[in-house]
């Protein structure tokens, strides 16, 4: 059994930082790092759901149309499957998240 630690961060100025925790063909998590001032690029995944929570500093989230700022421990979000999102770091601190999904599911392969 793989053992990670949600303690790990890296950070840097150029850019948002992504370590990725665990991968399978089914599922991954991956801890999100931010310096401030950094903002990660709205975009979108097709096929599946994502859930996200944060683990340090204030994270301002953007899904579709909707945003909310989160601390850690506060709450988590879910974000439906094909909808744009983005995160971004107004200061002060250095903010960081994890997020996970499931792999995509092919339903024609699982009832088959």
């Amino acid at each position: 059994m793989k053992v990670a630690s949600l303690s790990q961060r890296r950070f840097d100025a150029a850019k948002l930082q992504k370590l990725n925790l665990f991968e399978t063909e089914r599922f991954f998590l991956d801890v999100y790092c931010l310096e401030p001032g950094q903002a990660q690029k709205a975009h979108a995944h097709a096929g599946s759901d994502k859930v996200y929570a944060v683990l340090e500093g204030k994270v301002y989230a953007r899904v579709s149309a909707r945003s909310r700022s989160s601390k850690p421990a506060r709450r988590c979000w879910r974000r439906p499957a094909a909808s744009m999102e983005s995160r971004t770091d107004r200061g002060p601190g250095r903010p960081s998240w994890c997020s996970w999904r499931p792999g995509l599911f092919d339903s024609a392969a699982a009832s088959g």
